[in-house]
């Protein structure tokens, strides 16, 4: 069968499925309709927002549907008769009743190279453990969680200027070449994949709030890697006169000896000094409470007297 002539459905909610979304519809793939989760997010005037895939879905006039439980939605999705369920960040468990509605396969398109990372938050852990490499697996889904069968693997490289803004990039277009360019086999069966190694799973949970606050008092490396895991969103922060600061971008310079963590070692417009475990951490992009996010040269120029050096963090 021809990947152009099958019928979609496609799942998915936030921005990094939305973009993968955009790219079948714009190169003709026949995307019959898109769940996603029910809008939450609420603007300055206390009004709903639609979810990033309802919006490209509404853009391109494709049915959406937003079902608040999707076990309930079992008989509207059989009406929909797809050949192929596709998901990507949908941020349900779907039942095993509606994996099996489709013609061929329920897919999955996993932000790692599995059976590593299975579960909420694999990009994010992929920064966390320092990795220089990950991907995107087209697997089938099954009953059990991201356990099904992997038809494919698109990898690339991480680099060390990455983070989980500029990652989640990579992930779309890793998402959509490695459906793009295996579908056909999958749903011919020539592509039969492989079965995961259960012995060399690992999992990954949500991004816990508690991860938020930085901890001066690990290696330099483990803080950059946070940094870097949370950043655009929802980002890292430490707290000084009782505000929230939070950090963007920084980098790590090792030191042999560090008389005490935690405290403020220099600031200027270069960057903001911190002490860690062992070495400094340079912050040069950051934001205080209620404030633009700033390069440190900008906050610099309007914040000269605000931090202190010799001063701990909080």
């Amino acid at each position: 069968m021809n990947k152009k002539d099958l019928k979609i459905l496609y799942f998915g909610t936030p921005d990094i499925s939305a973009v993968v979304l955009e790219r079948l519809i714009t190169n003709s793939f026949n995307i019959v309709g898109v769940i996603s989760q029910v809008d939450k997010e609420v603007n300055r005037k206390g009004q709903l927002l639609p979810t990033k895939t309802k919006e490209v879905a509404l853009k391109y006039g494709v049915n959406v549907y937003q079902p608040l439980k999707i076990k309930e939605f079992i008989e509207e999705i059989r009406q929909i008769k797809p050949d192929i369920i596709l998901t990507l960040a949908y941020g349900q468990i779907i039942p095993e009743e509606i994996l099996n509605i489709p013609t061929f396969k329920a897919l999955n398109l996993h932000g790692s190279i599995l059976p590593k990372y299975r579960g909420a938050a694999p990009i994010q852990y992929s920064l966390l453990n320092g990795d220089l490499e990950t991907g995107v697996s087209l697997m089938e889904m099954v009953k059990k969680m991201d356990a099904g069968r992997v038809f494919a693997i698109e990898t690339f490289a991480i680099n060390s200027d990455d983070n989980y803004s500029s990652l989640k990039i990579k992930i779309a277009e890793a998402a959509y070449k490695v459906f793009d360019e295996n579908i056909e086999d999958v749903v011919n069966e020539i592509n039969k994949g492989v079965e995961q190694d259960e012995n060399l799973v690992t999992f990954t949970s949500k991004i816990d709030s508690s991860l938020e606050r930085i901890d001066f008092n690990k290696n330099g490396v483990e803080i950059i890697n946070l940094i870097r895991a949370l950043t655009d969103e929802p980002g890292t922060y430490f707290m000084y006169k009782n505000e929230k600061i939070k950090v963007f971008k920084a980098d790590f310079i090792k030191k042999e000896q560090i008389s005490e963590v935690s405290v403020i070692c220099g600031y200027d417009k270069n960057g903001l000094l911190i002490s860690s475990k062992d070495g400094l951490i340079k912050i040069t992009k950051l934001q205080k409470p209620g404030k633009k996010v700033l390069n440190i040269s900008d906050f610099y120029n309007g914040n000269k007297d605000y931090f202190k050096i010799g001063d701990k963090i909080e």
